[in-house]
């Protein structure tokens, strides 16, 4: 007998000795009622042997910046108070459950620096929009009123809802009489009268329409009532702790209804970075609508009350508001040298004051930030599965690094450390996060991202080890 066919018979021998000994009585295990004390001890045994897997972690107000706060004859107040002050109290809150998805959770929050920019509004707060770090605050989590800075909120949920497909920006909105009832800042939408998604969109961001925001509320999710609900279940996901609505307005004065500086800008980042298709809008100075009703068709003008868009360089928006309760608010958004940045107002004493204000924190922001992104990643190396029907794995990077300095550093220097977790083992679902790269400036550590796995990996069978043997076989 030839020498090469030896070895195939010995080898063939060794694969069916491997087969019986271990390979069929583990398969048997599986497929074979056992014992109940066996089963125990095997569940046992189990559990003891089992890899823990880890897991990832506008611009007038509905709120009535029509209500004039005293006696605002200026010019540019009279434009953001023209109509008079209203309430609706139809709505009510529900706490909501954490609900998935949104832009990564901020990072260190601590104010950059003691800075005193000797600010005179009730709450201020500073915030860099790709890292959420908090450069600034004054009052940070002071429970305010938040007048017509809710909708911000509101536009998140139509944001949403136009991603996930459930409506489209042609998509035509009925006028309820509900909604056409609404006071305050308007569009004043006749009961019956169409309107699509995108104009109405319009009408929320630069008119602060009242009335756009609730008919938007109604078509998305049957009343204001479950739209609110939604809205309270979306400020509980993004971590906003000192948040209630009880509309989706901003135009009730309830003391149930309020936010914080803070979380103000936690939902401007989520607005900005998660649907940045709203700077479309936020950055329309003027711009007409037409009304079709019974009674014929009119134009009308919406105008954008957030003058920094024309008085400070690369603001994109957000939103303003204006109650008597809440005095002046605003949320303002900027972009300089890639970096964007958020400045919230709350309770500012005037109009000018909340402007003003705004455009400090963004002079001392940009004047004070430098941003590191990890614009070209390297690729990832596949690790190595335990128990699967494939031995390795590949990885991708979770979302894009980034780290904002306040002390001027040169990132030059900046190193990547991959790491993956020990014991990674099958069943794996494509996403899962299976190690993290962190990033390194002079042994400082800036940071880090998760690895997610690129593909799934199911646990390997019996079949699949007897495939295995039985390939490695006809390699001899």
């Amino acid at each position: 007998m030839k020498k090469s066919t030896m070895k195939k018979w010995i080898a063939g021998l060794m694969v069916f000795c491997l087969i019986f000994t271990n390979v069929w009585p583990a398969a048997a295990a599986q497929t074979e009622t056992a014992e109940p004390g066996l089963a125990k001890t095997t569940a046992v045994e189990q559990a003891e042997t089992a890899t823990p897997q880890t897991t990832a972690e506008t611009a007038q107000s509905s709120d009535v910046e029509n209500d004039v706060l005293g006696a605002a004859v200026n010019n540019d107040a009279a434009a953001e108070s023209h109509d008079t002050t209203g309430a609706n109290n139809d709505a009510a809150a529900a706490d909501g459950t954490q609900a998935g998805n949104g832009v990564a959770p901020a990072g260190d929050n601590a104010p950059a620096s003691g800075a005193d920019l000797g600010l005179t509004a009730k709450a201020c707060v500073l915030m860099e929009a790709s890292t959420g770090k908090i450069i600034y605050e004054q009052n940070a989590t002071e429970r305010l009123s938040p007048a017509s800075i809710t909708k911000i909120m509101t536009l998140i949920l139509i944001f949403e809802a136009l991603d996930a497909g459930k409506i489209s920006l042609t998509d035509e909105v009925t006028t309820s009489a509900y909604a056409k009832s609404m006071g305050g800042s308007q569009v004043f939408l006749e009961e019956g009268e169409k309107q699509t998604v995108e104009t109405l969109i319009k009408c929320i961001v630069v008119a602060s329409g009242n009335d756009a925001s609730v008919a938007m509320a109604e078509y998305i999710s049957g009343s204001e009532t479950e739209f609110v609900n939604q809205m309270n279940t979306k400020a509980k996901a993004l971590g906003m702790n000192d948040t209630n609505f009880e509309d989706c307005c901003g135009l009730t004065e309830s003391p149930n209804h309020y936010s914080s500086a803070k979380d103000v800008a936690i939902m401007s980042r989520e607005l900005s970075v998660m649907h940045p298709q709203i700077h479309n809008y936020s950055t329309i100075w003027m711009e007409n609508i037409t009304h079709v009703t019974r009674q014929g068709t009119s134009e009308f003008g919406l105008a954008n009350t957030n003058k920094l868009l024309k008085q400070y360089e690369g603001c994109n928006g957000l939103k303003t508001g204006s109650t008597s309760l809440a005095k002046y608010c605003l949320s303002a958004t900027a972009v300089r040298n890639g970096i964007e940045l958020i400045a919230v107002v709350m309770a500012a004493p005037d109009y000018k004051v909340r402007f003003s204000e705004a455009a400090s924190m963004l002079n001392y922001g940009f004047a004070n930030c430098t941003l590191y992104k990890d614009e070209n990643p390297e690729a990832l190396p596949e690790t190595p599965v335990e128990n699967g029907v494939v031995e390795m794995v590949g990885g991708d990077y979770g979302q894009q690094f980034s780290y904002l300095s306040t002390t001027g550093e040169s990132f030059e220097g900046v190193t990547r450390q991959i790491s993956f977790n020990e014991g990674l083992a099958a069943p794996i679902a494509k996403g899962d996060v299976i190690g993290k790269v962190t990033y390194l400036l002079g042994g400082k550590e800036l940071g880090s991202v998760p690895i997610v796995a690129k593909e799934a990996v199911e646990k390997a069978v019996y079949t699949d080890y007897l495939k295995k043997i039985l390939n490695h076989w006809l390699k001899i």
